[in-house]
């Protein structure tokens, strides 16, 4: 018994309250929904009536749509300035190197230094191009030595060392790989030897090679930089920006590598290394770097606006569809305060701009299913018409609006034939057949150009920093490389089967199973760790995941159109997940996690019409206790450096979390 208690952690205590308390929430409310409650079925149970069923309703998405009021607006500004404070708070560096000296194959740059010193440290900021580096001092111009890099069986590098280099090939020990650009670096050999002179000789795998800043240190930690640099200025004009140690505030880490670096290219009119993924994310992401320079805070600037931006129009959506301030404000709240939303949209990756686009996509085609059958088509075209181009902009950033596409289109059809079934009958004085076929015809060409023919010109314009970089903007070419782009990415997407350590299946991203890491650092301050992962705040997974049971309840029973919408939209996103067998992670979660925290305004609404107080005030504990978590784990959600015993005993709710 003592070893059995000794193995389970003290921080299971945590999960298995709040699942306690959500089942018992949701547990009332499924017997709500499930217990007949109308008076047809009183009567009945009182009196042993028969009596004939009533109809069951049919499926329509019409209805009112609810408008913002005053308070609305109020609260909007303040959810978004409060979420904009978290994140935004240390998004990244001001200052990086913006300078880079541009080394030609096998070029030698060498410089003196006024007076010798001792060389303990060494650290580098790369630019573009891969390579590597022959790094060669001397004290006295004529005796050389050179960096070594020591490595193991296995070929990895586990330390660096000055010898001799007279006699020997060069050793080209310091790295510009992929993997490292537009980051600091840092190199520490294991002895010391005094400097006068310093050259450096480039080997490059791939042109241009960039090297930003070099910055070299004596014995007491002083930066040392020559007077004279001469060629080498670029190497040593911006001492300023050298960190005391790399970081994720300083440098790029994970899939920042392949995005900020390619958006960054494009704006140098280069044809890019990453071509995963269509272009259109990356130029956004490209409007941060030329309005801040190539810097975290640059390339991480856009995709934390839009995180931002998502909530007003979140706030508006969910007022739409349930009308209930209450119910928009806590409903906007849980998805402000999901972990997942901070964290993905501080990441210079593009996931933030396929999430917002798919909202804005779902929330266009919302305004015109509501729009009542025999709605003139002129008042329902603006509607379609921005879904479309939100749907054609969002597909152009990221494949995964396609899948949300598919529940977009859905939804249309399931709405066009709802207004064609319910159209105002002719001997009830309205609209005769003619007007009616008239308007099918109308919306169908329509919504060709809308969801068709405009994407598609979206798509293929978005390859026009691709054709630039060849040298031919011609339509011709435009469509090749859009169309040569496309076979790449679907090769490219079906091979990705790599192992790695936090890769994850759907099932698991369903209950919070497997986050994946994005940083981790436990060894800068001794007993304190920094490090940051991308997974949903438990209350918007778990109980995101019985509200959405929940709605597939409620469009079995109540045929209610609202619910429909949120289910077809989760799915949309989840589903073809089933079916794809690449490596896969968690943030790949992150546009469903939206529609969970719809799902749980639609609970959210219920149990404010079933008018009972605990009911009611259940709503604002569990929308409060998530804000309560997302306070208690910002910290490993941003990279804050924290007490290693903080983390292990109240943040590692389960085993498999990284934290």
């Amino acid at each position: 018994m003592d070893i059995l208690l000794q193995a389970i952690r003290p921080t299971l205590i945590f999960p298995i309250l709040l699942l306690a308390a959500l089942f018992l929430l949701f547990g009332s409310y499924w017997r709500w929904i499930l217990s007949p409650h109308n008076l047809h079925d009183r009567i009945r149970r009182q009196t042993g009536e028969v009596l004939p069923s009533p109809a069951k309703p049919r499926f329509s998405f019409a209805g009112r749509c609810h408008p913002l009021e005053r308070r609305d607006g109020l609260l909007i500004l303040l959810l978004t300035l409060v979420y904009a404070a978290t994140a935004f708070f240390q998004l990244g560096s001001f200052t990086n190197p913006q300078s880079f000296h541009n080394f030609t194959e096998t070029q030698t740059v060498e410089v003196e230094f006024s007076q010798p010193f001792q060389l303990t440290r060494l650290m580098y900021y790369p630019g573009l191009g891969t390579g590597d580096y022959n790094v060669e001092i001397s004290a006295d111009g004529s005796h050389w030595s050179t960096l070594w890099a020591r490595e193991n069986e296995e070929g990895t590098v586990t330390g660096y060392y000055w010898a001799d280099a007279e006699g020997y090939e060069p050793s080209y020990a310091m790295p510009q790989h992929y993997a490292d650009l537009f980051k600091w670096l840092e190199i520490t050999p294991e002895n010391t030897l005094e400097v006068r002179f310093l050259r450096i000789t480039a080997k490059s795998t791939k042109s241009p090679i960039e090297l930003g800043e070099l910055a070299l240190y004596d014995t007491s930690g002083n930066l040392v930089c020559p007077d004279q640099p001469g060629e080498a200025s670029a190497l040593f004009d911006e001492g300023d920006t050298v960190p005391e140690s790399p970081s994720w505030y300083n440098s790029t880490y994970f899939d920042e590598i392949y995005h900020a670096r390619t958006a960054y290219e494009h704006i140098r009119g280069i044809y890019p290394y990453e071509i995963s993924h269509p272009p259109l994310g990356k130029l956004i992401l490209g409007i941060g770097i030329r309005l801040f320079g190539m810097t975290p805070f640059g390339w991480r600037f856009m995709g934390t606006l839009f995180g931002v931006l998502m909530l007003p129009l979140l706030y508006a959506f969910l007022k739409n569809l349930f009308g209930k301030t209450p119910v928009a404000f806590c409903g906007t709240a849980l998805f402000a305060f999901d972990f997942m939303h901070l964290t993905q949209t501080r990441i210079a990756t593009i996931d933030t701009y396929g999430v917002f686009f798919i909202l804005a996509m779902y929330y266009f085609m919302y305004r015109y299913l509501t729009l009542p059958a025999g709605t003139p088509f002129r008042k329902g075209a603006p509607w379609l018409f921005l879904s479309g181009l939100f749907w054609g902009i969002g597909a152009a950033s990221k494949w995964t609006v396609i899948y949300g596409g598919v529940g977009l289109a859905l939804l249309y059809f399931l709405g066009l034939w709802f207004k064609l079934r319910d159209w105002p009958k002719v001997e009830e004085g309205e609209t005769p057949p003619v007007f009616r076929n008239l308007w099918l015809i109308q919306t169908l060409a329509f919504s060709v150009l809308c969801f068709v023919v405009i994407p598609a010109c979206i798509y293929t314009l978005s390859y026009w920093p691709y054709a630039a970089a060849k040298g031919d903007t011609s339509l011709g070419n435009l469509i090749h490389e859009m169309w040569k782009n496309q076979e790449y990415m679907l090769t490219y997407h079906q091979g990705v089967h790599d192992t790695h350590p936090y890769s994850s299946r759907w099932y698991q991203w369903i209950v919070d199973g497997r986050p994946i890491l994005y940083y981790l650092d436990y060894t800068s301050v001794p007993g304190s760790k920094s490090a940051f992962a991308s997974f949903s705040n438990p209350v918007v997974c778990w109980g995101g995941l019985l509200a959405v049971v929940s709605l597939i309840v409620h469009c079995i029973r109540r045929r209610c159109g609202k619910a429909l919408f949120i289910v077809v939209a989760y799915f949309s996103q989840l589903a073809p997940w089933f079916f794809i067998g690449r490596t896969t992670f968690e943030y790949h979660y992150f546009p469903s996690i939206l529609f969970l925290c719809f799902a749980l305004a639609y609970v959210y609404n219920d149990l404010f019409e079933m008018g009972l107080p605990w009911m009611c005030k259940s709503v604002y504990a569990l929308t409060g206790t998530a804000v309560a978590l997302y306070a208690a784990f910002y910290p490993v959600l941003i990279g804050l450096m924290v007490p290693r015993w903080y983390t292990s005993n109240l943040l590692q709710w389960l085993p498999s979390w990284p934290i």
